[in-house]
């Protein structure tokens, strides 16, 4: 688990998730989410989703329901949960209804890396638009392993725990909507 600053900031990486390989870099570097898109050749009008490993960093991200937070305490695998009126992150990261997908993730490595960039990171699975999720390295197509700034060599010995996350929109009221177990 070694790497440093230098590695990843502004910079596309290929990562290890709490679920699958993912593509990743800082919520603030527009020019990075803007690759992302372009790697994955992914239409700018579906969102990514970011990783937290803080309710400090969470809370300066969407005002967070009192739902959410039971949620993500009783969540015995990773759960993704949709906000809305998301604030402090570039327009290239926010859906077209003004909502944001956010994961409280509770991986030590997922965790190293925002500690490490003092920032959320976007998390997108490791695939171009459309293709099978890869869930080991030999699964990433070329073209994206060739195109990412950095990839941690993690990636070549992991083996994911969970499949994907849950992923739950919840409104400021607490109105829930399960959009995918």
């Amino acid at each position: 688990m070694s790497f440093s600053l230098s590695d990843i900031e502004n910079k596309t990486f290929l990562y290890p998730t709490d679920t699958i390989l993912g593509l990743g870099c800082s919520v603030h570097d527009v020019d990075s989410i803007r690759k992302i898109y372009e790697i994955k050749q992914r239409s700018n009008d579906k969102s990514l989703i970011i990783l937290v490993n803080s309710e400090t960093m969470l809370q300066q991200l969407v005002d967070v329901p009192e739902m959410a937070w039971e949620l993500i305490d009783v969540s015995d695998k990773p759960i993704t949960l949709v906000y809305d009126n998301p604030k402090n992150l570039p327009k290239e990261l926010i859906y077209n209804d003004n909502s944001i997908a956010i994961r409280f993730t509770k991986d030590a490595f997922c965790s190293k890396i925002i500690n490490t960039l003092k920032s959320p990171i976007v998390s997108t699975s490791a695939n171009i638009s459309g293709e099978k999720n890869p869930t080991v390295f030999t699964e990433v197509s070329a073209q994206i392993r060739e195109k990412v700034d950095f990839i941690f060599p993690e990636c070549m010995n992991f083996v994911p725990k969970y499949s994907a996350s849950s992923i739950i929109k919840i409104s400021v009221d607490n109105k829930i909507k399960i959009i995918r177990v």
